[in-house]
């Protein structure tokens, strides 16, 4: 917005009677805690209230609403070290895209203006609790039960709410689907005739009954298609899967497209994806051995992950892409919460589809798919995972081994991190020594292990359990929202 659409948008925000669910007027900064709480109660309310943004005004008296202007500089202010807009935005979850702008309203009348957009399908937490706005009054949105359901039933889109093929007889189904494979994967006996089989899939709603005929549900085709082709509308959702030559995208080694839905074809998936992965020969005791490059673990839950938190109403399809030295795995669309919180909260964009691919075996709905990614890539002594969030895609790439020497000092912190993170989710504490084990560090080096855990705090990824505490090398450490 340009400092006219901005001024302009106050002279209508000012014109309410009074502060609303969606508006917060202050005068001057007081914590960056009551901006981070504000900033949820603010998106939580204006869902509810079916706006588009919520608004946090600073320089502008509440009662009279006065424009005075402030002497807050929302866009220069800091927390410790770290911008105070990035310190929010790490903090908040999901983390939603709110916009700092700062103008002057008139010479000598600063303004900083928070347009904070309302969230969709979940509550915005900060620090790991959800506000609202009741009236001019922030509370805690778990006091509010109904509300609460109400931000979680919003902008809900359901593969089972969705038709991919209509106008089906019962032999159609059992042509276009695998109903053997559902039966095999749940270890279910196979009905003795096809109305049990309908039956069944009606129940699950991977097809629905229209008036005189059957009509196959999105659900249903993306799960247990025997070609996604079959279907118009999930064509483009096949996993498609490239490898290249060296590090880079200018040379094309292979590319195959899995055209079979995804329970279906997933373990034929994952077997053609690790025959691409680099290894190296082991000799054991009795024999030779591949030591693959990368944990199948890790490449299993990524690729599930992929598909079962791609947004079906974006472009686009999952995709895994493998390098020399990387594996970049990716999605349409942004998850639901914040990278930094991957490894311990766990949010399905579709339930039904999480619960059939759990049922399945291809995953778990714990929210321990990347606690195991991690863990094992630490068993590996690999690199930390990375996670890139743009505005189409989800990408999550696993690097092949590095020595700490040659990891850049942004991989050292965000390894340092997810160490942190996986021991509090094993209810265990990261020390220096937990540390220098994942790092292969000898203990004479223990110094190297505390600049990485200095600079790690210093960025507020993670805390000290005990500040009081003076013997920094038995000192335990917690994620920053431990």
């Amino acid at each position: 917005m340009t400092e006219q659409n901005l001024i302009e948008l106050i002279d209508e925000l000012v014109k309410s009677p009074k502060e609303n669910e969606y508006l917060e007027f202050k005068l001057n900064f007081h914590s960056v805690e009551e901006i981070g709480e504000q900033i949820s109660a603010l998106s939580n309310t204006a869902c509810l209230q079916n706006q588009a943004n919520g608004y946090l005004v600073f320089g502008v008296e509440n009662e009279t609403k006065k424009i005075i202007g402030t002497t807050f500089n929302a866009k220069t202010h800091k927390k410790g070290n770290e911008d105070l807009e990035h310190w929010l935005a790490t903090r908040l979850n999901p983390r939603i895209d709110f916009t700092i702008y700062q103008f002057d309203y008139e010479w000598d009348k600063h303004i900083s203006l928070f347009v904070i957009p309302a969230i969709q399908s979940r509550p915005v937490t900060f620090l790991n609790k959800a506000y609202i706005r009741v009236g001019s009054i922030t509370r805690q949105l778990s006091d509010f039960a109904e509300k609460e359901r109400k931000i979680w039933n919003t902008g809900d889109y359901l593969l089972e709410n969705d038709i991919a093929k209509s106008g089906l007889s019962t032999s159609d189904i059992v042509r276009l689907l695998s109903t053997e494979t559902y039966f095999e994967l749940l270890e279910i006996p196979y009905p003795s005739n096809q109305e049990g089989v309908i039956n069944k899939f009606l129940s699950e709603q991977l097809i629905v009954k229209q008036t005189k005929n059957y009509a196959i549900t999105k659900l249903g085709a993306i799960l247990f298609a025997k070609n996604l082709n079959d279907f118009d509308s999930l064509s483009r959702k096949s996993v498609r899967v490239i490898v290249y030559k060296g590090k880079g995208k200018n040379e094309t080694v292979r590319e195959q497209i899995f055209t079979k839905g995804y329970c279906v074809g997933f373990d034929s998936m994952l077997e053609w994806i690790n025959g691409q992965l680099p290894a190296s020969e082991v000799i054991g005791q009795a024999k030779r051995i591949d030591q693959r490059a990368y944990p199948k673990v890790s490449v299993r839950e990524l690729v599930a992950n992929a598909i079962i938190h791609q947004d079906f109403e974006k472009k686009g399809f999952p995709m895994v892409e493998i390098f020399s030295d990387r594996v970049a795995i990716s999605n349409p669309g942004q998850p639901l919460i914040v990278p930094e919180r991957f490894i311990d909260e766990y949010v399905s964009r579709d339930e039904k589809t999480a619960d059939l691919m759990r049922r399945s075996h291809f995953c778990e709905e714990k929210g321990s798919g990347v606690d195991k990614v991690i863990a094992n890539n630490e068993a590996y002594h690999l690199p930390p995972i990375n996670i890139l969030v743009d505005d189409l895609r989800t990408t999550v790439t696993i690097y092949s081994y590095q020595k700490l020497s040659e990891m850049s000092r942004k991989d050292k912190i965000s390894a340092c991190y997810q160490h942190c993170c996986l021991q509090y989710m094993l209810n265990q504490k990261m020390t220096n020594q937990t540390l220098r084990e994942r790092f292969e560090v000898e203990e004479k080096n223990y110094s190297t292990i505390s600049r990485i855990i200095k600079e790690t705090i210093r960025v507020g990824a993670i805390k000290e359990e005990d500040p009081e505490n003076k013997a920094k090398r038995y000192t335990k450490y917690l994620p920053f929202w431990g």
